[in-house]
Order: C-alpha cells, then structure tokens, then sequence
C-alpha cells in the first residue's frame, strides 16, 4: 500500500499537569536540538530506547528523524518554549510483513517523564497514520521498559504483546473506537481542569490597569476582589501608585513579591500583547482579559504569546470570573453585585448576558459555583467550564450561553457526559437564518443553522431554551424538583378559568392531561367542597381551603396515573376572610413528595419565583402557565433522555471505505475545484457503501437510448428518462424528466425533446424503469464547516422544501438517532402503516440512513447529498434518484487533543 505523507500545522495541546507544548512535524533545522533531547538522556534510558548505549545512535537518530521527507514516514515533535522534550515516529518500511502498519518509536526528555508528552505524541502520530491509510502500530520494546508498555496499554486501543526473549513486540490496532475516544476524552479532561486550576482557583491574583481614581474598569475588578473577600494574595500593577484601595501596587509584572497564577488585563488594546508578554516572562499562567477592542494584529499577538508561555486565556472582550468556594472567593469580574454561592455554574459569552443571568439566578435565590464571561473566546471555551464543573465536586447545574462553537463535535461528547450527572441548560441564540445563503440542493435548503444547532442539543441530552427568560424559568424548576416520569401532569385550580388556560398550556407544551380514575375522583370528591369538578384539570373552586387543597395534593400525588402537578391560583376573597394561605398547601413539605409541583399564580410580579418551602426544598412558581408548562415540559425530556440507554453506532457489513476514498481522490484530482458527480460516480460511490439504487442506465444518443429502455423495462413496459449535464440539479423545475415511456417512439420522443431544448447543455440522459407505488421519502448530507454532516431526512418528492417536513441528526447516527429521525417528522404515520397502507421496510429504511451516515463521517470531501425521492414500500427501500456534491477538503480530527 502506498502512504502519501501530509504536511500537518503546529498544534498547541495540553499535557497531564496543564502544561503546554506546540506538536509540529520535525523540519531539518531541528537536528542540534534533537542530537542534544538523546544526549542528555541518562545511559539507562538510552539503554531503554535503542536497546543498547553508543555514542552515534543521537547523531543517528536525529539524522533520519530530520531526512527529507518520504512515503511511509513521519517525525512529530513536542517542544515548550522553543526547547524540544520530545519525539515520535513511525515508519511504514520498518513493520516487516505486516501490511498497512507502521513501526512506532517515542523519546521524551529526561525530567518530563509521566506527564503526558509520550502520549500525546502517540496520539497525535494516530491521527496522522489514519489519514494515510496506516492500520497499526508495530513497537519493539525491552520488557523491563514498563513506562513505554504503560503508555501503549492505557492508549484505549486494541494492544496485543509477543515476547520474544528480553523483547516485547507489540500490536496497536489504531481503529477509531469508542473506548479510544473515551480514554482520550478523560486524558483531555484531567489536563483541562489542571490548566484551569491557575484561572480559577489561583493563590495570586494581580490586576493590570487598575486607576487611582474611580471610573475604572480595572478598578472596579479590583474592588470586587479586594471588597469580595479573596483569600489569596492580591497585587495591583499601576507604576504611579504604591497602593490602590488598600492593595499593594507595583510598578510592573516582573516587580511583584510573588508570580501571580492569574493577571487581570485592564490596559488599552494597544498595550495588551506587551503586557500579556511581561506576564509570559514572569511566569503568570493565566491571564484575563477585560479589554475589548483588539485589532487582528493584537489579538494574533496575544495568542501566540498565550500559546508559547503557556497561559490559559479568557476573553478578550468580556466581564469577568468568580469561584464562589468559601476558601476562595474569587469575584473578577466588573458586575455590580458579587454572586451568592451556590451550585450553579453559569458560562456566557456577553457580559450583559451574563449580567441578566446573575440576576436572574440572585432573584430565584439559586447560588453559583463558578461564573465565566468568555467574551471573544480566544482560548477558554464553554467545553473548557463544562469539564471543570464535572470535577469541582460543587456544581449541580450548568448554565451556557454560547453564541459559537468552538469544536461542537468535541463539545457534543462532552455534554452528553456531563448531562448524565447535571442538568445542562442553553439559550439557542442565533436561531434566525438572515445570513443564509442561496442553497444549491434541497439538503442544503433544509439545513438551517437552527436545524444544525438543535440536533447538536437534542442529540446531546442538553435543554435548550429560546430565551434567558425560558432558561430561568427552567433552571427553577429543574435546581428544586425531582423529574417527573413521563408527561402526564395533573392540573388543579381554585379558578376554572385559570384551570382552561393551564390546560391549553400544557397541551401545547406537548404534556399530556389524562383523566383521573373514578377512584381518584371519588377520593378527592371526599376531601374538596361542595361544587368541585373532579376531572383534570380539577376545579376546587374559590371555596377550597388550605388544609383541603393540602389533602387533594397529598392524593393526586400518591396516584399513580400522573407524572407532575400543576397548581393554578388566583387570589380570592374567600381565602382572605378565613385567612387561608393556599400557597402554603404547596409548600408544606416537598421533600416528601417523589413527582414535581409547580404553581401557577397569575397575580405574581415577577414571571418566575422560588416559593419556600417549611420542609427542605423550595417550590417554582410561575406567572403564566405558558412558562410553568415550557419548565414541565424541558424537565420530561431530561428525565427521557436520562432513562434512555447511551446509543451506539452499529457495525455495518459490506462497507467498502477504502475503495469510496479512491473514488473520492480521483475525482478531485480531475476536478481540483470539486462539483456535483456524474451518474456513473455517484452510483459507484454509493455502491461502496451498499445503498440502493433503481436499476438504470446511461444513454448519450438515441439508439443509445432506445437499446437502454428495452433492458430496463419492468413489468409494464414504462420507463423514465432524465437528462443530465453538469451541475444540474433539480430536474423537475427544469421540466428535464420525461415519466411513463412506452415503446420505442415515445422514447425517442423524449430523447429528441431533451436534445433540443437543452441543446449544448446535456451530456446525455439517465433512463429508470418506472417505480412502483410507494411513500416518497427525502434523505441528504449537508457537510457543516464547523459542526460536521448533518445528516437530514423527510417527506420527499419535489415538495419537499415547501413542506419542511425534516429531522435532522449530526452524524454518526447511533441506533437512537435512527429511530428519532424516522420518528420526528409530520410524515412518520406513513411509514407505520397509518390510513391502512401497510408499513414500510423500517429494517430497510434504518439501514439506508446508518449507511448514509457512515459515508458522511468517512468522506470530509462530501458537501451534499441528496436523495430525493426514496421510495419506500412494504418491500422495500431504494433511492429513485441522487446527487452528490465533492469539495476539496483536509480531513481533520475533531476528536484529537489540541487549544484552539
């Protein structure tokens, strides 16, 4: 097998104790450093890497690691500051027989030892040798070197060893399994929340910019910490001031007593990367940076100096960080209050947002742990916070409102981790698609960024809200109640009018409102007064007193046939002439109560509150029932997602990866710019990956034509013809289909039509046999620059965009996802059977979305693709007609560890 070697960017990546090094391919001019990381080595680790001591084997080493470049090869390196710490390699000439393999070596720095940086290597080398095609790993190891057969044995990839006296050979199979993501993902993770300690738990903070005269923003981060209790030492630097508020202040970075863990950068965006690099050499490993304004040039500035000290970086452009932990009590930020603590962890990339939110969660009496306004999002990232609240030990719910993303594929397997062990909220900003661009196929018509985003949440068990209201409204409830079980909720009222409108609130929230068994209705007709209408809801009327509410509760809550209650109450006379507290029946004793309760109060001032309650707990109360039945609603999707297994994404046979590769590639290198694929490619593409296609036949004349149709004929006799050209893509509003052929003239009929009114544009036609009665079905890829594919399915035929009946899933599918995309759309009814059609070949159907799936994740290159229609019957399921677009495109990892 040939490997074609790829130049590869510098990366910047985290090791085990938060450190940074930059991965780069080694170039010639890398060879002193090289020669010194072996000579500087102790004699037993040489001993351990080149199974004896010689003087040459530096010299040598480094001589081959930086020889020109050739098929099979690769060197990648890490370094810190400029200095080389260490070194991985593999060659595909050195595995001996095994075929598609690669002989793999490391070399780390004495003294850099268990940090990472071997493994590291390694799977960046991983990476590499996938993208070229290399299967395994081969290593020959001293069976004393336990480091080397450490790392190869805790990578997460299927690892066999032969021992062959003193030697150990090893086997790495280097497949892109779930278990390797997994260990990735936990290695990632405990570097992350080590890099974060500096920023977040830090022991010295400094603040850069902070004036003698009130007005400034970094005298105003100053107070916060100085007035917010801090626990740790606190420095200003301001060289015409020897102290600010009472804190110490120094002339520069490099003047202070002590190295700060975390600077705070209040200066003008001219002086930020010159003061970002003091910071760098005085060894501060974070920075804050308040200041907004940067142009490109400073903004790649302090970056670059970010990346080559090492120092995480939040903003610029953005309020601030707390750490509410009472050893702490960290509050860098310009808000005008400090944040209670609590077990809220609130990340935003607006300050003003932030701002609304730390309001919001003050109002409700929900406290923080942590708080981050991200701002421009240079380096920290909502996927940085997510994995530090996983580990604080404090957090219990996860706020975020994040206007981009970073890396969604890495985030999405975050989330879906962390949103087992918390609630994890978003407001889905950015939902408006003003910025769409004219769509060439219909996937990419259905592909909103909306539609994008959303799978990405759905798919990830995260609750998405439209507003900071809604997301408030839903934090109350989910921070204060068990999750109901289902979506039957049970609805009570003093007042038959707010009853109807809790009613119609929930229903349109998607809960439902069984109606109580005759033995819950005789039970409640025994507790509630004269003129109750048992039925749900359930009206106790103005006459209900508090101890007779409280009874009803008690009931309904015991009964089984309902998931959550909704109480609506309105203020009445009644109640305060005989001094009933009805809100109190709600509250007396939640911690006893298994299923949610939520009050509706239409006089309340604010739309949502926190009642409290006498036991432990508190009770979410509502102003409209249109939110209470919103929070409802988020709460039984998350306890739906939670009760669900994790999906997998199963094994398919007959998939033929390598030969779609081969296809894709040698289109591209006749097509360097890309484009739609003609019939004969598509087919082929499609046919490595098993997916069905109508028998059908190319035509470029109308003898042609005629002798294809008479091969093609089904049992009638009738065929279809198409005409194509390059480009084209919806034949049905270009009137190029002809349907219905029958015998030889209508065939050269059609032939002739096309021919001349598309003269000098068709290359020739298409011809089908006509397909059977079936559901016209809709099923496409569009490849997002930034989330991935999306993979898209729907109602078909050429209504397809005007109907919009589409569900969209990020690829790749597991079974569940599958099974939510048939089940989504408007059109689902069809494919069971609905209106007494018979079911459609659900097995069929699945298996042509799995398959679909798997080809949009192997082949970055594919744009779009668009089947339209599938046909799908009892039978069967078979694509009627497809198209498939190519873009040059480098594949890369999303999964693979790198800052970005």
């Amino acid at each position: 097998m040939a490997h074609h070697v790829t130049d590869r960017p510098p990366v910047h990546a985290l090791l085990a104790d938060g450190t940074t090094v930059c991965i780069r391919s080694v170039v010639a001019g890398d060879h002193d450093q090289l020669e010194g990381l072996y000579e500087e080595m102790s004699p037993e680790n040489l001993r351990l890497r080149f199974f004896a001591v010689s003087h040459r084997s530096a010299h040598l080493a480094a001589d081959r690691a930086c020889a020109p470049a050739r098929s099979g090869y690769r060197a990648l390196l890490a370094e810190t500051q400029g200095q080389v710490v260490g070194l991985a390699e593999y060659d595909a000439g050195d595995a001996g027989d095994e075929t598609d393999a690669a002989e793999v070596s490391i070399a780390v720095a004495d003294g850099l030892h268990h940090r990472g940086v071997g493994t590291l290597l390694v799977e960046h080398l991983v990476s590499a040798a996938r993208a070229e095609g290399i299967r395994a790993f081969t290593a020959d190891a001293l069976s004393e070197n336990h480091a080397v057969l450490k790392l190869f044995a805790d990578l997460g990839l299927r690892t066999t060893r032969r021992f062959e006296g003193p030697e150990v050979r090893c086997s790495i199979a280097l497949d892109q399994s779930d278990s390797y993501l997994t260990a990735v993902e936990e290695r990632g993770r405990a570097a992350d929340v080590a890099s974060l300690e500096p920023l977040l738990r830090p022991k010295v903070v400094a603040v850069i910019g902070a004036g003698r005269k009130p007005g400034s923003v970094g005298r105003a981060i100053l107070h916060q910490l100085h007035a917010g209790g801090y626990t740790g030492r606190l420095f200003a630097v301001n060289p015409a001031a020897h102290a600010i508020i009472g804190v110490p202040s120094y002339p520069s970075v490099s003047a202070l007593p002590r190295t700060p863990d975390l600077a705070v950068l209040a200066v003008p965006a001219a002086a930020v990367p010159e003061t970002a690099e003091a910071c760098g050499k005085a060894g501060v490993r974070a920075l804050l940076v308040v200041t907004a304004g940067l142009d490109a040039d400073q903004a790649q500035a302090l970056l670059a100096t970010c990346r080559s000290y090492g120092m995480r970086l939040v903003g610029p452009n953005c309020l601030g960080i707390s750490n509410t932990d009472p050893q702490l009590t960290l509050d860098a930020t310009f808000a005008a209050g400090h944040p209670r603590p609590g077990t809220a962890g609130v990340a935003v990339q607006s300050g003003g947002v932030g701002i609304a939110l730390l309001d919001g969660l003050s109002r409700l009496g929900i406290g923080v742990s942590s708080f981050a306004s991200l701002g421009d999002k240079f380096d920290v990232s909502g996927n940085d916070l997510l994995q530090w609240w996983e580990s604080d030990g404090r957090t219990g719910l996860a706020l975020l409102h994040l206007e981009s993303f970073g890396n969604p594929r890495a985030f999405s397997r975050t989330a879906r981790r962390v949103t087992r062990r918390m609630p994890l909220l978003t407001v889905d900003a950015g939902r408006t698609d003003a910025g769409r661009r004219a769509a060439a196929s219909h996937t990419a018509a259905a592909a909103t960024r909306t539609m994008t985003r959303q799978a990405l949440f759905t798919q990830a068990g995260i609750t998405a809200t439209r507003s900071v209201g809604e997301l408030l409204e839903a934090a109350a409830l989910l921070h204060s109640q068990p999750l109901p079980q289902g979506a039957r909720v049970a609805i009570i009222t003093n007042a038959g009018g707010a009853g109807v409108l809790a009613a119609d609130a929930c229903a349109e929230a998607g809960l439902s409102l069984p109606a109580p068994a005759p033995a819950l209705v005789d039970d409640l007709l025994a507790v509630l007064p004269d003129g109750a209408a048992v039925g749900n809801p359930a009206d106790a009327t103005a006459a209900v007193t508090e101890e007779q509410l409280t009874d009803c509760l008690d009931r309904i809550m015991r009964y089984g046939g309902v998931d959550a209650v909704l109480v609506a109450l309105v203020p009445t006379a009644v109640a305060a002439a005989t001094g009933d507290d009805l809100v109190r029946a709600l509250t007396n004793g939640p911690g006893r109560r298994a299923k949610p309760i939520v009050a509706v109060r239409l006089e309340q001032g604010l739309p949502v509150e926190l009642l409290p309650a006498t036991e432990d707990g508190t009770v979410p109360s509502y102003a409209e029932p249109q939110a209470a039945a919103r929070a409802l609603a988020h709460a039984t999707r998350r306890a739906a997602w939670l009760a669900r297994p994790a999906g997998t994404v199963p094994d398919l046979d007959g998939v033929e990866t390598d030969r779609a590769r081969t296809v894709v590639e040698t289109y591209l290198a006749a097509h360097p710019d890309g484009g739609w694929l003609d019939p004969r490619t598509c087919a082929d593409l499609l046919s490595c990956y098993g997916i069905p296609q109508i028998p059908w036949a190319w035509a470029e004349t109308e003898d042609e034509a005629v002798l294809a149709a008479d091969r093609l004929r089904g049992f009638d006799g009738r065929v279809v013809m198409k005409a194509h050209w390059p480009g084209l893509v919806h034949k049905s509003r270009q009137h190029a289909v002809h349907l219905d052929l029958r015998g030889d003239s209508q065939v050269r009929a059609a032939y002739r039509d096309l021919e001349t009114r598309f003269a000098g544009l068709t290359t020739g036609v298409v011809l089908q046999p006509l397909a059977a009665r079936g559901t016209e079905l809709f099923a496409g890829v569009v490849q997002d620059e930034v989330f991935g594919p999306l993979v898209l399915f729907g109602l078909g035929g050429t209504a397809t965009e005007v109907l919009a009946d589409h569900a969209a899933r990020l690829a790749p599918l597991t079974d569940h996802d599958v099974h939510d995309l048939i089940t989504s759309p408007r059109c689902a009814p069809l494919l069971f059977g609905a209106h007494g059609s018979g079911p459609v070949d659900l097995g069929e159907l699945e298996q042509l979305l799995l398959r679909l799936s798997r080809m949009a994740a192997d082949l970055p290159q594919l744009a779009e693709t668009d089947f339209n229609p599938v046909l799908a019957t009892p039978g069967g399921v078979t694509v009627l007609d497809a198209r498939i677009r190519l873009v040059p495109c480098r594949p890369q990892d999303p999964y693979l560890r790198r800052l970005r």
